[in-house]
């Protein structure tokens, strides 16, 4: 896909963080779009900034995590539309607790969102793409879907899983040969509000020493690499030059070759790093 003008994108969590600068990247290419969040006040402030750029845009509160309403959002989207060429599965939330004491609610909560959101995206919109003749699947997994760490494991064992699908579609796509692409974005530490909106577990005192909200804050130095403006000028340049996988920031870039070099042996050395941050 060399020219978005024209073209029609579905963004999810487009409320704000990198969904919205995805938004405002594809409007300045006069982008069509249609935007989902739950966070219908950052919502309207997202479509309204889109608009300036006198492009087509529509809004809907969505749980990506309710496959009806995925699947009735992407009708509507092909009914408002025409048609839908780009389907960002952006949406996301994070969670730090310990993987002992980590509830079942707590867990099947981050999975819907973080996984079956991006599976219901892209089952839900992927016939509305094949009848384009020109769409491509956007899923957002993370450095996390590189790595584990430690007080991350319900985050990223969903990130893995969005990894295996998007890759595994990938493969699918290509050898069905439908004219719709698919590619799996790692995000490193971008400036968003996810770790500060992150739900917290009380146990992690137990496996960090220090409370959950002090963990936050010497974590949420290391989250602010990079600005979500210029990650999704990377996310959209790796659409533009169909890329299976995008590996977004310095910190990702460092981590995803350091796995490569030691393979599980990266292990430890998070461990230690992990301690001496917390100290």
């Amino acid at each position: 896909m060399k020219s978005f003008n024209g073209k029609v994108a579905a963004i999810t969590g487009a409320g704000s963080g990198m969904g919205r600068t995805l938004a405002l990247n594809l409007a300045g290419r006069q982008c069509h779009l249609a935007l989902s969040d739950v966070n219908e006040a950052g919502l309207e402030q997202t479509a309204a900034a889109a608009r300036a750029f006198g492009i087509k845009v529509t809004t809907a509160r969505v749980d990506v995590a309710n496959r009806e309403a995925m699947y009735a959002w992407a009708e509507q989207v092909a009914a408002d539309h025409g048609r839908v060429n780009l389907i960002f599965n952006n949406a996301g939330v994070a969670l730090n607790a310990p993987l002992e004491t980590v509830s079942a609610a707590d867990f099947e909560w981050v999975m819907g969102i973080n996984f079956w959101g991006v599976v219901y995206g892209s089952q839900a919109f992927l016939p509305q793409l094949k009848k384009s003749g020109d769409g491509h699947i956007i899923n957002t997994s993370s450095l996390f879907g590189l790595i584990g760490t430690p007080g991350t494991g319900c985050y990223s064992a969903s990130k893995f899983a969005v990894r295996g699908y998007t890759e595994s579609l990938r493969i699918e796509l290509d050898m069905m040969k439908f004219g719709v692409s698919a590619t799996c974005v790692h995000p490193g530490g971008i400036r968003t509000e996810i770790n500060r909106s992150a739900r917290a577990s009380s146990e992690s005192e137990k496996l960090f020493g220090i409370s959950a909200e002090q963990a936050r804050d010497r974590f949420d130095k290391l989250l602010n690499t990079t600005s979500a403006e210029k990650a999704a000028r990377i996310i959209i340049g790796a659409v533009e030059r169909n890329a299976r996988r995008v590996v977004v920031g310095p910190d990702a870039k460092a981590m995803d070759i350091l796995v490569r070099i030691l393979g599980s042996w990266y292990q430890p050395l998070v461990s230690w790093h992990t301690r001496r941050l917390l100290r």
